[in-house]
């Protein structure tokens, strides 16, 4: 295994010394190559003016790990010659102070290269303080209509994986043995551990990445269940995990913006356990099991704490199993938030009934993502008597995103939305 992080930067190779793994990309780029258009606006992936593309998606550069770039092609703003999305926001005067205008230029410049989303899905993850938004949203459109400009590099693609004692970044899973130690860091997508770098100022040692081990790259899609690999990243799992129910499409196109669903996993947001994790609910309420190097474990009980689990030193999510809904089952997920875009739940809520059995699961309730026993048993004898139930199963706190009685009083609301059998996006379809 090479000692080395290869990648190509705006279409010239690039080989760094391995123990700059952790350092993270925004760092790197304005401090060691004076590339100064790429921002720092938050430093925590929420505002996207440090967005940069890697492999054709967008990613928050103020939380990527150098280290994951090793064998992908990167462009910055200033790897652009002429675009059609810089040409069409200085026709559409889609800019004021300028500071935000290159995170979204790359936006665009990503979306115009996999125009899989709409415009405003496209931008979700940038904000704006000038504008108002309609500029760049017009720009978005009418880049489409100058001639197709082909831009950008093929990823190189080495062999064998990175080993360093600070950073690792295998590539088949026996390389991934090879470098695993019991008290090693796992890396997935950083749209969390990158927080730990830009906020607690923390230097990490000892970092697996497992975004390019191959075998944790599948989606099994099976009669009965879909298996999502732990390094398949949100924007990869969409299609399958949506073909389950409309509900989980929606709620994993509002899991953040682009750049958090180009590199966050549903494994990484299973593992970091985070009371808030959008993913856990849903899975949850669908009977999910977490699949191990080592043993299968039901999700419901994978969690022993905050933040905390029942994987043991050394053993690693694999892969995330989802059974699929039988036709006669009802299902709902829920999410209520301050933004309805790219912002943190302050309450999740997934429902499912099949044959008499309820399976309620929510997020924001507890300090882990845990189902609601009582309410589910209580579920029979109506909605009334669920939310009443749902008072003995959570003690929901209180913080900056909502009170612990507005938490309740949400999730009892949701109860009685779902058993109503209206739709998540009613509101907006009135």
């Amino acid at each position: 295994m090479r000692a080395t992080i290869e990648f190509l930067l705006n279409g010239e190779p690039v080989s760094l010394d391995a123990a700059q793994g952790t350092r993270t990309l925004l760092t790197w780029l304005r401090e060691e190559r004076r590339l100064t258009g790429t921002k720092e606006g938050c430093a925590e992936g929420d505002c996207g003016a440090c967005t940069v593309v890697v492999d054709d998606l967008p990613v928050c550069s103020c939380v990527y790990p150098l280290g994951c770039l090793d064998g992908k092609a990167l462009t910055t703003v200033e790897g652009l010659e002429n675009h059609p999305a810089q040409r069409a926001m200085v026709e559409c005067h889609g800019s004021q102070c300028g500071f935000c205008t290159p995170g979204f230029v790359m936006a665009l410049y990503a979306h115009y290269q996999k125009p899989s989303a709409s415009v405003a899905d496209a931008i979700a993850g940038n904000l704006c303080r000038c504008t108002g938004y309609a500029p760049i949203l017009e720009a978005g459109r009418r880049m489409f209509e100058y001639p197709h400009k082909t831009q950008g590099a093929a990823s190189p693609s080495p062999r064998e994986g990175v080993s360093h004692p600070r950073f690792s970044a295998p590539r088949t899973l026996a390389e991934l043995e090879r470098v695993l130690r019991p008290d090693a860091t796992l890396l997935a997508g950083g749209t969390d551990l990158g927080l730990v770098i830009t906020k607690q100022l923390r230097e990490l040692d000892n970092v697996v990445y497992l975004g390019n081990v191959c075998e944790l790259k599948r989606i099994e899609d099976t009669a009965d269940h879909v298996e999502i690999g732990a390094a398949v990243t949100y924007a990869e799992a969409l299609v399958a995990l949506g073909a389950l129910h409309a509900d989980i499409g929606e709620l994993l196109r509002r899991l953040g913006g682009a750049q958090v669903r180009a590199c966050g996993t549903i494994a990484g947001n299973i593992a970091n356990g985070s009371p808030i994790g959008d993913s856990m609910p849903f899975l949850m309420a669908l009977g999910a099991t977490v699949i191990t190097q080592r043993r299968a474990i039901a999700l419901d009980v994978f969690y022993n704490g905050y933040r905390k689990s029942v994987l043991e030193p050394g053993e690693y999510i694999r892969a995330v199993r989802v059974p699929k809904l039988a036709r006669a089952a009802r299902f709902a997920v829920y999410k209520v938030s301050k933004r309805f875009d790219q912002d943190i739940s302050a309450v999740c809520a997934a429902f499912h009934v099949h044959e008499g059995k309820a399976r309620f699961a929510f997020g924001g309730m507890a300090a882990t993502p845990a189902r609601a026993p009582r309410a589910e048993a209580a579920f029979a004898q109506g909605a009334d008597a669920a939310c009443a139930a749902l008072g003995a199963d959570f003690r929901p706190l209180s913080d900056h995103r909502g009170s612990g009685w507005y938490r309740m009083t949400v999730a009892q609301n949701l109860l009685r939305k779902f058993a109503a059998g209206v739709g998540p996006r009613a509101i907006f379809e009135l």
